[in-house]
């Protein structure tokens, strides 16, 4: 762009406008139809997928991590909103209080990225901090495992809960609730950003 025009152009708010265009804020790694930062990836065995593979320069926290995949499906908050949504109502360790999060099921957004389920299908639940969690599918389907994006009306927050948390009823499963609170959630990692699919 020629440069007295580029200078009309800031003056005039055009490239301010560019620059904010869902085109130009689609987040790192993800296709140009996201318009918000990726939250989730699925990797492993699933279907074409929507990104390439990991990057070491630039997905540091995955590298640190030791994640490693060649492709990759990736969510912002929105395509995971335009699923259907599952409502549940379990008590939480944290203040011993029954909250409502909300979210779709685990296994449709498995079903989304293109995964195959067998009797052999397991995650690996990742959070933010590392905390990794064994999840055969059998046990997600079976407990109707959600990927919560609200709790409480409203969406979870980074630097508490969120912003995602794949989680369950721990209060309608009688094995379940028959434990501590504090016992029940343990394949339940808050702020979860990877999922590994295992075949």
């Amino acid at each position: 762009m020629h440069k007295r025009r580029f200078i009309q152009a800031a003056a005039s708010g055009t490239v301010t406008a560019l620059a904010a265009s869902p085109q130009r804020v689609a987040a790192q790694h993800g296709p140009p139809t996201l318009r918000g930062p990726v939250l989730l990836t699925v990797s492993g065995p699933i279907g074409r997928g929507n990104r390439g593979a990991i990057d070491g320069a630039l997905d540091q926290m995955m590298v640190k991590q030791k994640i490693v995949f060649t492709r990759a499906h990736v969510w912002d908050f929105a395509a995971l909103a335009a699923l259907p949504a599952r409502t549940i109502r379990p008590t939480l360790e944290y203040d011993n209080q029954a909250h409502t999060l909300k979210g779709p099921a685990l296994m449709d957004v498995m079903s989304a990225c293109g995964v195959k389920i067998s009797d052999k299908t397991a995650f690996v639940v990742r959070a933010v901090d590392g905390y990794a969690a064994h999840l055969p599918a059998a046990e997600a389907t079976r407990r109707r495992f959600i990927v919560a994006t609200h709790l409480d009306g409203r969406p979870l927050a980074l630097g508490g809960l969120g912003p995602l948390w794949v989680v369950y009823d721990a209060d309608r499963f009688a094995d379940m609730a028959a434990k501590p609170v504090n016992e029940r959630f343990g394949s339940c990692p808050w702020a979860t950003y990877h999922i590994e699919v295992k075949a």
